[in-house]
C-alpha cells in the first residue's frame, strides 16, 4: 500500500451537497479498491491566479488516502469523467505504509 493525494478543483457552481456527493463517490472507488480515506481537507472557495473555464474562483478539497497503485488509475478516470472537477494532481507521498491491524 501506497500513501497518495490527490487536491481537486471543483466548480463554484456545485451546490454543497453536490460537492458532498462527489467526495462520497471519490472516497467509495478508494475503499472499493481495497485502499482506505485517511482525510478529505476542505481547504474552501479560493480565487484562482488565471481563469479556469471563465471562472475565477474555484473550491479546493485535499484527499489523502492509502491504496494500490492501481487504484490511482481508477480514481483519476472517475474524476476525469466526473462533472463539476475542473482540474486535480495526485502526488505520491510514501512508497509503503505500514498498516494498523
Amino acid at each position: 500500500m501506497r500513501k497518495f493525494e490527490t487536491l481537486l478543483l471543483l466548480s463554484p457552481e456545485l451546490a454543497a451537497d453536490a460537492r458532498e456527493a462527489l467526495l462520497t463517490t471519490l472516497s467509495g472507488v478508494v475503499e472499493r479498491e481495497q485502499g482506505s480515506m485517511i482525510t478529505a481537507d476542505h481547504w474552501g472557495m479560493r480565487d484562482l491566479a488565471y481563469p479556469v473555464r471563465k471562472q475565477m474562483r474555484g473550491y479546493y478539497v485535499r484527499l489523502e488516502y492509502t491504496a494500490p497503485g492501481a487504484t490511482v488509475a481508477e480514481l483519476e478516470r472517475i474524476i476525469r469523467i466526473s462533472d463539476g472537477i475542473f482540474k486535480f494532481v495526485t502526488v505520491k507521498l510514501a512508497d509503503a505504509v505500514e498498516e494498523v491491524a
